[in-house]
């Protein structure tokens, strides 16, 4: 690592580091998570999500999208339906996506390009799992769960380069593109556990993208890591390839 990178990367992990950089305020997300760790009413979540009418109607579509693949049946009418049949940790995990794509869009140029060429991607990825779900037989995985986490998996590389986009806008002098992509090139890992862990984002979603990306193995054929990891593997995104 160069002199350069490893300024870069010190500051840019920093930034990570402080969630309110990365993510700004996260619209309503913090009341939500409280919602959801107080494992009350299932109303006062609804009442949360109701109260955002762009995240309730993305919290229908993300509900129907596994449907569209014929892993679920019927398709979900209400946004209580769909709550109810997510769990609280699908939703917390729609509802952090949906806000961190608001941000990515709110990023200057080039950065915003190049995020949402990554988030296209994600959802590229998270189609082909849920897809690849819906032609095997005799396995068990929440459709929800495996889309859930395909849209994280590339996670690293979106909150490293949103880092770095804040970094350059309040640096005197700008650095270079081609450091941040050495970076992500070569520290992907450390980037990607970092941005789970000051994003306080659940444990399970941390140890199944570690198995999606051949980081940790499992026994648990039915572990939704496993999924994806074939359609990672396919793609050539694998962190540590087969």
């Amino acid at each position: 690592m160069t002199d350069l990178e490893q300024q870069v990367f010190t500051q840019v992990r920093a930034i990570i580091a402080n969630e309110e950089q990365v993510i700004g305020r996260r619209g309503i997300l913090i009341p939500l998570k409280k919602a959801i760790l107080a494992e009350g009413d299932i109303r006062n979540v609804i009442d949360i999500i109701s109260s955002d009418p762009a995240l309730a109607a993305h919290m229908l579509m993300r509900s129907n999208s596994a449907q569209a693949s014929g892993v679920i049946n019927p398709k979900t009418r209400s946004l209580k339906e769909a709550l109810v049949r997510l769990g609280q940790v699908n939703i917390y995990r729609y509802a952090f996506t949906f806000y961190l794509q608001e941000r990515l869009d709110e990023l200057p140029q080039p950065y915003k390009k190049l995020v949402q060429g990554y988030w296209k991607l994600t959802e590229d990825i998270a189609t082909d799992a849920v897809d690849s779900l819906a032609e095997m037989e005799g396995i068990e995985v929440d459709a929800d769960e495996v889309q859930t986490l395909a849209l994280f998996s590339v996670f690293g590389q979106i909150i490293a380069l949103t880092a770095f986009a804040y970094l350059n806008a309040n640096a005197e002098q700008s650095f270079p593109l081609s450091v941040i992509k050495s970076l992500i090139d070569n520290q992907q890992q450390t980037l990607t556990i970092e941005s789970f862990e000051a994003l306080d984002l659940d444990q399970d979603l941390r140890q199944e993208f570690m198995i999606a990306h051949n980081l940790r193995q499992t026994r648990n054929s039915n572990s939704p890591g496993l999924i994806l990891r074939r359609v990672l593997s396919m793609r050539g995104l694998l962190m540590n390839p087969l």
